[in-house]
């Protein structure tokens, strides 16, 4: 005998609860086109014949701004596109040197640089730049840059010694040969400072309460070279920089193995053009040619590489350069 009894919900037609009376939707909503006087049908109507209203003028800013965007993105990548086809091997930065004769719409230029431009408007006080280095690793291409600098531009030139080394050769004290200050301060237009002190890699600062410091000879040699003003295309500026790189890890870090195949690209690179990169002398030049004399490794080099390094000798800074290491 059960203990309750419940009346069915469905059934025939004395049923309770029937199927019409089931609500068809969980949620109702008053429809948008009736108005408050309850005119539905003459709203719907009025809405239905209504004109299309005008877009706002700023959407229409913002649509042709995204147009704008993507038609660049599309010049920028078909640009991309090109120079894959034409760099294609990660060995290829040697044989560019057909690109850069080839190249007649970026040629390789050389303007007077403005220091206010590149190392910031300081108010009338003097842009000093301050180079730690290590008398037991002389960075001899920051010597040869610094002399290419006092030919552009009057430059105040200091030597000190830091407290974290104890011994300094002498001629590396005079590597920037007698200073005689005769001007004032506000005179120049730049001052170099060189502190020889206790440290791995070479750093270099102009701005020390704005700037942390740039580490390494082929960083700082990239630095100083832009001050005298040379403008690239990108092929040249990247084939200027993957000869930097070579120098500094291959030549004067590498292996003998390293070294020699180094001085079979020179020869090729340089039985197309007298420099490195083109027809002028660059930061890659400086680099690799310090490197060569600070590893001994001048002698028996191939016809083009002889050629090229009385090239670079026949000039006063790196002839200056070659007296320290003498």
């Amino acid at each position: 005998m059960p203990m309750y009894k419940v009346r069915p919900f469905q059934g025939g037609p004395d049923s309770a609860v029937l199927a019409q009376h089931l609500p068809a939707c969980m949620y109702r909503v008053r429809s948008v086109h009736h108005d408050s006087q309850g005119g539905g049908s003459h709203a719907a109507a009025t809405v239905s014949s209504s004109p299309q209203e005008e877009v706002d003028p700023s959407l229409q800013a913002l649509e042709s701004r995204q147009e704008e965007i993507l038609k660049r993105l599309y010049e920028l990548k078909a640009a991309v596109d090109g120079l894959s086809k034409m760099i294609q091997t990660p060995d290829a930065d040697f044989d560019a040197t057909n690109i850069i004769q080839a190249d007649e719409h970026a040629p390789l230029t050389a303007s007077a640089a403005d220091l206010d431009n590149l190392l910031g408007k300081d108010y009338g006080a003097l842009k000093d730049i301050v180079i730690n280095a290590n008398p037991s690793l002389p960075p001899l291409s920051l010597l040869v840059l610094h002399s290419l600098l006092c030919e552009r531009y009057k430059i105040l030139s200091a030597i000190h010694t830091h407290s974290s080394v104890k011994y300094v050769p002498e001629h590396l004290l005079k590597c920037f040969g007698e200073q005689a200050r005769k001007q004032s301060r506000h005179e120049y237009q730049l001052a170099f400072t060189l502190i020889w002190k206790d440290v791995l890699k070479p750093q270099m600062k102009f701005s020390v309460q704005t700037m942390c410091p740039i580490e390494g000879e082929g960083n700082i040699a990239r630095f100083l070279f832009s001050l005298l003003g040379q403008k690239h295309n990108a092929v040249t500026a990247t084939l200027i920089d993957s000869w930097v790189d070579t120098a500094i890890f291959q030549l004067k870090e590498g292996s003998n193995k390293e070294r020699a195949a180094v001085l079979r690209s020179m020869n090729t690179a340089l039985g197309k053009t007298s420099w490195l990169v083109g027809s002028e002398l660059t930061v890659a030049d400086v680099v690799t040619w310090c490197a060569l004399r600070q590893t001994e490794s001048t002698s028996g080099v191939p016809a083009n590489v002889q050629k090229w390094l009385k090239s670079c000798e026949n000039l006063a800074p790196f002839q200056s350069a070659l007296k320290l290491l003498k």
